[in-house]
């Protein structure tokens, strides 16, 4: 059956995105930066995720007697312990690798609470206009005035600390830059053509958003929630590092640093290697990030 003008126009985006995506991917998957922040990514998830099994150890586990067990390729070092041991003896590399599932869980978490608002403010700010836009609009502008941190910070002190209020604290500190690209991004597109070959033919407004509109900020938002999970996890490790973090009951790489830097002189290894593992989880994010950038850019051959 023949398609009508507006038809096909709606047929040809959807055909020029997918093709579009294909290359992009490609891009993405034959770029080294990519590759090896990708095989990073993956080698932290999945001693998070096997966490249990991957430790050598109970990570909270003391022993007065092995206290200060320097890393395996120092003089005194024990091979069942890799990493070497903390003040009170426990495994560093156990807790590290426990540290990890806090740290991307929290980045993780964070970044869907974020999406959830972020992305609906910003279609709805973007799509309705008006009055509603102007308000919507308002609210980002007082939320960005505030320092993410400092916000977390009251916040945590007024709720006490928890996983729980740490994910919803940095989730709702960091929506407001989503709802600005997407809001940005919906204007640009109500007036496509294509939008308005579908309301040609009688599509709901709802379906054009989320059918035609959302689809096409997909690219922005996956490379924004991807360097947030960074930004997440540095901001959990600022927190931890500060005594407000998700509390005592969990090993966290910001509480490594914190217990460890009044022994620097005579353990380096115990705020030196959660350093290293934010560091290197941190940089392989942002890698994958700016790759995904660069490979969904449109203007990108």
């Amino acid at each position: 059956m023949a398609l009508t003008l507006p038809q096909q126009a709606v047929a040809y985006e959807v055909s020029a995105g997918a093709t579009g995506g294909s290359r992009a991917w490609r891009r993405f998957a034959f770029n080294p930066a990519a590759l090896a922040g990708t095989l990073i990514l993956l080698v932290v998830m999945s001693a998070a995720l096997a966490a249990p099994w991957v430790a050598p150890h109970d990570p909270a586990k003391q022993s007065l007697l092995r206290r200060f067990t320097p890393p395996v390729w120092q003089t005194g070092g024990n091979a069942a312990y890799p990493l070497g041991t903390d003040q009170v003896g426990r495994d560093v590399l156990s807790r590290i690798v426990h540290g990890a599932r806090i740290s991307l869980l929290v980045g993780v978490s964070a970044v869907i609470v974020s999406l959830l608002v972020g992305v609906t403010a910003g279609l709805v700010s973007g799509f309705v206009g008006g009055k509603v836009d102007t308000a919507i609009g308002t609210v980002v502008d007082v939320t960005l005035s505030f320092p993410q941190i400092l916000l977390a910070l009251a916040f945590v002190a007024a709720l006490g600390p928890s996983l729980v209020t740490i994910i919803v604290v940095l989730g709702l500190t960091g929506w407001e830059r989503y709802t600005r690209v997407v809001r940005a991004e919906v204007m640009a597109l109500r007036e496509k053509e294509f939008i308005e070959a579908a309301r040609a033919i009688g599509v709901g407004r709802l379906r054009i958003i989320f059918r035609h509109v959302l689809p096409n900020t997909v690219s922005s938002i996956v490379v924004m929630s991807t360097l947030q999970v960074a930004q997440a996890i540095l901001a959990e490790a600022a927190l931890s590092f500060l005594g407000v973090g998700s509390g005592r009951a969990y090993p966290t790489w910001g509480q490594m640093i914190s217990l460890g830097r009044d022994f620097v002189t005579v353990a380096w290894w115990l705020p030196t290697l959660p350093g290293l593992a934010i560091l290197l989880t941190v940089l392989a994010i942002n890698l994958v990030g700016d790759r995904l950038r660069d490979a969904l850019d449109p203007r990108a051959t």
